[in-house]
């Protein structure tokens, strides 16, 4: 009769230990579900409604990459005028420093073509999606 008991008892805790994590998964709230309520709140409140483009993405993508770019030309041109500035009228400090600005324009003219083409290249494949 013990061991019966025992038995059952060790039945009981085997079927309970497999069927409790089941219970508690079915139960429990998917964090899935629960992330994807999130990142679609966050997107709502940035102003992001339905599905983006692929091509639009990319734009924004590159737009975002460019403006960088933009703003680390800006650093670099500044500094070359504060070396100017700084120079005391000695020739390597000029030197240096018009060298870095030049470098600067030719820097702005490679991201101005970059938005450029890929701009035109964007909105071709966008007409080209759309036109079928």
């Amino acid at each position: 009769m013990k061991r019966t008991l025992s038995f059952i008892a060790k039945g009981i805790v085997a079927t309970g230990s497999l069927t409790l994590p089941i219970y508690v998964a079915l139960a429990a709230p998917n964090p899935y579900t629960e992330a994807q309520n999130k990142v679609a709140a966050v997107g709502s409140n940035a102003g992001i409604t339905g599905q983006e483009d692929l091509t639009k993405i990319i734009g924004n993508i590159i737009n975002i990459v460019l403006g960088f770019l933009g703003i680390l030309l800006l650093i670099y041109f500044l500094y070359a005028g504060f070396l100017w500035m700084t120079s005391g009228g000695g020739e390597d400090g000029k030197k240096k420093a018009i060298t870095m600005m030049k470098n600067a324009v030719i820097g702005l003219i490679i991201i101005v073509v970059a938005y450029a083409l890929s701009n035109f290249v964007l909105t071709q494949i966008v007409s080209n999606i759309s036109n079928g």
